[in-house]
């Protein structure tokens, strides 16, 4: 199906960069945003790198940490776009719900997938005073084709009174805003029901688990 293949992308690029940021050594930070991002880097580090944990108990923390990355509620909201508005409170809260789950899902299972790869802090960008884009530059330590490194971006919010990422951009390809014309073209297509994208969205979470 066109628009699981496409969520599977999107997302597969997402986990590319999640995984990155994971691994990638010590930057310099000149600002919060910057200072965020490095700070989940070496978090990430020792927890990826934890030898005594059950690939289980990596995986729950892993979640834990993810949670604490982004703004998962504020990101799904987002993706619904125009049908944000007219969704009961119930719907939106299950939607949430779903989205969450199968982000998580996604990441567990890919993340460990971009082990060895790093992550390069080049600069931000501040929007306003609590919205930045900090600029990454994706480093494959076992490319011998002298690319320019893939570019790897992350939108970081801070008006919720700590910093939050809210978005990722992978070669230019922003994942909410992705997600946001995915999520929107679907309900289009399904009489803008939300039940129905909650259920695909469940069941893509079900075979990403392996259940």
């Amino acid at each position: 199906m066109r628009f699981q293949t496409i969520l599977r992308r999107t997302f597969l690029a997402t986990i590319l960069s999640l995984s990155a940021t994971l691994i990638a050594g010590p930057a310099l930070a000149a600002n919060p945003a910057e200072d965020f991002v490095q700070t989940n880097i070496h978090k990430g580090l020792e927890l990826l790198n934890n030898k005594q944990l059950s690939t289980d108990q990596r995986r729950t923390q892993f979640e834990g940490f993810l949670l604490g990355l982004t703004d998962m509620k504020r990101i799904a909201d987002f993706t619904l776009g125009q049908y944000r508005r007219t969704a009961s409170p119930q719907d939106l809260t299950a939607f949430e719900t779903a989205f969450q789950n199968y982000a998580v899902a996604v990441y567990q299972s890919y993340f460990a997938k971009y082990a060895g790869q790093s992550l390069k802090v080049t600069g931000s960008q501040q929007r306003s005073s609590d919205d930045f884009i900090v600029a990454t530059q994706l480093i494959d330590p076992n490319d011998k084709t002298g690319q320019q490194p893939l570019e790897v971006d992350f939108r970081v919010r801070t008006d919720s009174g700590k910093p939050v990422v809210v978005d990722f951009s992978v070669a230019g390809i922003w994942l909410a805003l992705e997600e946001r014309d995915q999520f929107t073209a679907f309900l289009g297509q399904n009489n803008g029901n939300i039940h129905t994208l909650i259920a695909h969205l469940s069941d893509l979470a079900k075979q990403f688990r392996g259940n």
